[in-house]
């Protein structure tokens, strides 16, 4: 049997915890979660309580006792963490989106008034300077993007291949009713809005079928080409009637995008993200081939419908992700984790580093993924004029053997 794979987490708050829930979910390759650390020591001490592992003092101590560093912080976090622990021969997961802008570091920053051309060419630089630390440590970048796990991309990246399909169109969306956390309505912490953190999934997922498209035909993955975005502050309007129901704590970015994404061989995807759905996460992907045409659904997935006549009575039931209310007729997801893509995903990140291949959503993705977002942002700041997307040239790890 091979060598257990231990795995040390950076952060301990939501991501933390479905990334350990994960792990846990792994087969057929030994995998262990060794223990925690986090700048706050309150929360990680608390999170090894929890959940019966060590909680470390420092980056460099989890480092020794880990071969796998799964970073779950704030994003503004991932570059310097990502790197310093290469450079330390760990592989690392990194979550979504790799990395991004963030500013000086001072309180009074203002993203949404920010030259996006500085901001564009400083994430590209994030990104390059993360990419060459794992070819010099010679690592793999495990990239946590769980739509590509999802099991109806999956779904939908087979029929692709062995119909030899063409993808002409796609059309996304992920929204909801908003987050109540200051810290995700301002710049410095997060990078951007909506686009960021939310329009990133079904993005990621348009890039990764068109990559798979071109590799299972020519041997070669057809990448994002031009961008035209627009952004807007929706709940920031003066003539916004705040009903209490949506999230309104946005500082400096965006509640709502949009754009369109020209691929190499001329084919299109249109992209949807907003903090203004009721209702749960609505978040779909729908594929226009030459061939055939599927709906990818995530979010939400109707295998089980109940109708609750009293709000209490489901008080203790998990029911779906941001539902506002468990009172009369909803769907339950009775695995959410499953149909979201994260037993898959962290699966593939285990078997990858095990034996010694490209996980599914790698750096190559994700590098591709801040350099639409981030010319997204300049193409919106042009009030979406379009904009040519500067690449970083993909640089997978050698094979195994």
């Amino acid at each position: 049997m091979a060598e257990t794979i231990r795995v040390g987490l950076v952060g301990a708050r939501f991501a933390a915890r479905f990334h350990l829930e994960g792990y846990r979910r792994v087969y057929g390759v030994p995998v262990q979660v060794v223990g925690v650390t986090s700048k706050g020591v309150e929360s990680r001490e608390a999170f090894a309580r929890e959940h019966g592992i060590e909680a470390f003092r420092t980056l460099e101590e989890i480092c020794e006792a880990a071969d796998v560093i799964d970073v779950c912080t704030p994003t503004a976090a991932h570059e310097p963490i990502a790197i310093e622990a290469l450079a330390r021969g760990k592989h690392v997961v990194i979550e979504k989106p790799l990395t991004g802008y963030f500013g000086p570091g001072t309180d009074d920053f203002q993203g949404d008034a920010f030259s996006k051309e500085v901001m564009l060419r400083e994430a590209l630089g994030s990104t390059q300077r993360i990419q060459d630390a794992a070819h010099q440590a010679q690592r793999r970048v495990c990239y946590a993007e769980n739509w590509v796990y999802a099991p109806a991309i999956q779904k939908e990246r087979e029929i692709m291949v062995k119909t030899g399909g063409q993808v002409l169109r796609m059309l996304g969306d992920e929204s909801h009713g908003g987050s109540h956390s200051a810290y995700g309505g301002m710049w410095r912490y997060t990078g951007g809005g909506t686009l960021i953190s939310k329009g990133c999934h079904p993005l990621s997922a348009a890039l990764y079928l068109k990559r798979a498209e071109g590799e299972a035909r020519d041997g070669k993955a057809i990448r994002p080409a031009t961008v035209s975005a627009r952004v807007h502050e929706i709940t920031r309007l003066k003539t916004f009637r705040d009903a209490g129901f949506l999230g309104t704590r946005y500082q400096d970015v965006e509640d709502y995008c949009q754009l369109h994404v020209t691929f190499d061989d001329g084919t299109v995807a249109d992209i949807f993200s907003s903090n203004l759905v009721l209702g749960g996460v609505y978040g779909w992907l729908e594929v226009f081939a030459n061939n055939h045409r599927t709906r990818c659904r995530l979010n939400p997935v109707s295998m089980l419908d109940t109708y609750n006549p009293r709000e209490d009575l489901l008080k203790d039931v998990y029911v779906a992700e941001k539902l506002g209310s468990k009172q009369g007729w909803s769907h339950p997801a009775p695995d959410e984790a499953w149909q979201q893509g994260y037993p898959q995903e962290f699966q593939d990140f285990v078997e990858s580093i095990a034996l010694e291949r490209e996980p599914l959503s790698g750096i190559d993705l994700a590098c591709d993924t801040v350099a639409v977002l981030y010319s997204a942002y300049l193409s919106a700041e042009r009030r979406g004029a379009e904009v040519n997307i500067m690449r970083i040239a993909d640089g997978r790890l050698p094979m195994a053997g």
